[in-house]
């Protein structure tokens, strides 16, 4: 499958599956902006990638982020065609009564309304320019609450319902947009979840090249009939394997 002339904007991509999603369209030809807050690892990323990934250091706690950050993109390469919502954050374990209601709302806007503002401002660009792609990335937290978790659990739950509304508001516009929900992927992150928790990571957990493959379909020519849709990624940490 080729991504040639397809321009891609990939959000939490110095590291993890955001990087590994830049990954995957950068090789299938793609022109890339890769955004995130870490300037040293986005700039080696498009050093190792080539002169078609352009690094963006964006901070979605900033609320003019968003815009300007698909802004960058249609400056850079004159199109947006690929959106990948993958910045996120997830906190430490805090009960609702424990959550300091300024950090409550920090994961929100992070993990929700970042990605809502991104897709709000690059609707017109991929209305303009053609069929687009937006994927969000959720997570297997998405699917049920735990204790501990509100704020995680409760945007990533939110972010596969946006997924559904804006899909149902763009279909008439050939764009595509549906939701990754990654169970146990092993990234930087994830590994210090685990540390964090005094747990080793699980034997199960799945690649982010993994993830990236099902972001890499979902842009294909073969998803033409995938839209508005939850994908679980769970591999074999599913809790259906779990006994």
């Amino acid at each position: 499958m080729t991504l040639a002339g397809r321009t891609a904007l990939v959000t939490g991509a110095s590291r993890g599956i955001g990087r590994a999603i830049a990954q995957a369209y950068a090789g299938a030809g793609a022109r890339v902006v890769v955004s995130g807050r870490d300037e040293g690892a986005l700039d080696a990323l498009a050093a190792e990638l080539g002169p078609d990934v352009h690094p963006v250091v964006g901070d979605l706690t900033a609320p003019e982020t968003p815009a300007a950050l698909v802004a960058a993109t249609e400056r850079r390469f004159g199109a947006l065609d690929l959106l990948v919502n993958n910045a996120g954050v997830i906190h430490p374990a805090r009960d609702l009564a424990d959550f300091a209601p300024a950090d409550w709302r920090a994961v929100i806007e992070i993990n929700l309304v970042a990605p809502a503002m991104l897709a709000r401002a690059a609707i017109p660009v991929m209305r303009a320019t053609g069929p687009g792609h937006i994927i969000n990335i959720s997570s297997i937290g998405g699917r049920k609450g735990a204790g501990g978790r509100s704020a995680y659990r409760a945007s990533k739950a939110a972010l596969i319902s946006l997924t559904e509304s804006l899909a149902a508001e763009l279909v008439g516009d050939g764009i595509q947009v549906n939701c990754l929900c990654p169970g146990a992927v092993d990234t930087e992150g994830y590994r210090e979840l685990m540390g964090s928790r005094g747990r080793a990571p699980l034997a199960s957990a799945i690649s982010p090249a993994e993830i990236a493959d099902v972001a890499l379909f979902l842009v294909g020519p073969g998803s033409s009939a995938v839209t508005g849709t939850a994908i679980d990624a769970f591999g074999a940490a599913n809790p259906l394997f779990q006994g």
